[in-house]
């Protein structure tokens, strides 16, 4: 099982043989940490080099991931508050060739934000101010260190929401959200970070402020710059500042609560919803029995259906018209209900509810974590085949022997499935008895090429990090692989951005190198 106690996690770049430390990075010194004192507050630069035992494990929580997966060897973290203290930390990081992982709220979880060696940590945490926001376009503007509940709760006070919605929320960043290009619950209806996003503030590498916190919805004025950094996961700078569109809030919110005996049903609900529903539905999100099964076993939660099944859906409806939107429920319910598809169903009938309907699908990640160590995988695949990638996965891992349904002997305990089926992504969650090589190396790349197999990207929303950047070429071609290298390469030509993540010098480059 997953260990509690941090000193107990084992460094990465000891777990992983194929890590080397690249030597072109210098070492930290106290002459380097001096002049990051001297630039930065004194409680803003925690260094391990003094041998305080207090600021060592105040370290760890910086040095190791939310999954408890991944740790780094980082012996100084810097918390600027202000974007021209980043400035001044990157061109010294630049000009001394010293590696710099960018952090937030470090809830990643592909090991993205967190070094691998001994790099130096900058976070954003900080830098949590809000700076404007205008209550007549529903611009919001804030520093990249803001907690996304945070936001979320000042918007919602002024009649508006955050387009972006997650479990996570009450951890992650908006920084880190627009880094990773974060997806959320309510992708359907509210759409990417790329197109929520309308301006940027981002320090590159050598310290050159890009100011590009634009308030505009419409720009045909050449290269849209800022969406090199969307999903760039800190390689490229860092973003400081965020300018992000934000809709009105719903005035009629509703929720349903469905279950059925098959994948074909569950996509007949979909069609239905989309044909019923269509500008109010908000969210289709869906969960299978070994999830579901989890999420009993681990969690004190109150679930109105009265039989189990094979699959359950959660679809959800924002609109400004109530009745226009209990009308439109009505039809799809009666829809669903001519055609049979669902086997139990139940509407909310208040917020409170509807709260209670997407807690029990929110509980999925968080009772996977608690059946142990969990490999994580969000994969984007079209949804007709979406679900076969879990079915694939269970058959291969039974053929392994690793996983033996009811044999307490079983390295792999379960494989659970849930996701959003209104833009194609499923979660495969693969719990086990610990984190172990054999097993990484089992499930991974097979799940990866099944999923280019079937037209499929290997992250929807999560990113790349150190857990998937080898394989960058299973889901890009090498033409657009070598654009990216160029990028890299103008906006930072030392490297020093989240090294042996993105773009490694160890990956899958060339079509021959793929598995056929």
């Amino acid at each position: 099982m997953a260990t509690n106690n941090l000193e107990e996690i084992e460094f990465t770049a000891n777990h992983y043989s194929n890590l080397i430390r690249d030597e072109r990075y210098n070492r930290l010194t106290k002459e380097h940490v001096e002049y990051f004192k001297s630039i930065l507050p004194k409680d803003n630069v925690i260094c391990s080099l003094d041998d305080s035992e207090e600021t060592k494990k105040e370290l760890l929580k910086y040095n190791i991931d939310w999954m408890k997966k991944y740790r780094g060897q980082s012996q100084l973290v810097l918390l600027p508050t202000s974007t021209d203290e980043v400035s001044q930390c990157l061109r010294y990081c630049n000009e001394n060739n010293l590696a710099v992982v960018p952090q937030s709220g470090n809830s990643g979880l592909v090991g993205g934000s967190v070094p691998v060696f001994d790099e130096i940590i900058i976070s954003t945490k900080a830098m949590n101010k809000i700076i404007d926001f205008d209550d007549v376009s529903g611009v919001l503007t804030c520093n990249a260190g803001c907690v996304l509940a945070d936001l979320e709760a000042y918007v919602e006070e002024r009649g508006f929401m955050v387009p972006l919605d997650m479990g996570s929320k009450k951890y992650c960043c908006i920084g880190g959200n627009v880094s990773s290009n974060a997806g959320g619950l309510r992708y359907l209806r509210y759409g990417s970070l790329h197109s929520n996003v309308l301006g940027l503030e981002v320090v590159l590498a050598n310290g050159q402020v890009i100011d590009n916190l634009s308030k505009l919805r419409k720009d045909s004025t050449g290269y849209d710059i800022k969406q090199l950094f969307i999903g760039a996961e800190g390689t490229l700078g860092i973003i400081t500042n965020v300018a992000i569109s934000t809709p009105r809030k719903p005035k009629a919110v509703n929720a349903v609560f469905l279950s059925t005996d098959s994948w074909e049903n569950v996509q007949a609900i979909y069609k239905t919803a989309k044909e019923h529903l269509q500008e109010i539905i908000s969210a289709f999100e869906f969960f299978d029995e070994d999830a579901y099964s989890l999420v009993k076993q681990h969690m004190q939660l109150q679930v109105p259906l009265k039989e189990e099944n094979k699959f359950y859906v959660l679809v959800e409806t924002h609109g400004s018209n109530k009745q226009h939107d209990n009308e439109k429920l009505h039809s799809f319910l009666e829809a669903i209900k001519t055609s049979n598809v669902a086997r139990e169903g139940y509407v909310s009938k208040d917020d409170q509810q509807t709260r209670s309907f997407w807690i029990i699908r929110e509980s999925v990640p968080v009772a996977c974590s608690k059946n142990g160590a969990v490999f994580k995988y969000d994969l984007s695949i079209p949804i007709a085949q979406i679900y076969d990638v879990a079915i694939y996965m269970r058959k291969y891992l039974k053929e392994a022997n690793v996983y033996r349904p009811g044999d307490e002997t079983s390295e792999v305990i379960n494989v659970a499935a849930y996701g959003h089926i209104g833009d194609g992504n499923i979660h495969i969650n693969i719990s086990c008895k610990s984190y172990s090589e054999e097993i990484a190396n089992l499930i991974e790349p097979e799940i990866f090429y099944w999923t280019r197999d079937h037209n499929g990207v290997i992250s929807g929303e999560h990113g790349l990090g150190l857990m998937k950047g080898k394989y960058l070429a299973i889901s890009k071609p090498g033409s657009m692989i070598r654009i990216m290298e160029s990028i890299k390469n103008i906006l930072d030509p030392n490297y020093i951005m989240n090294p042996y993540k993105y773009l490694p010098k160890k990956r899958i480059t060339r079509l021959s190198d793929i598995r056929s």
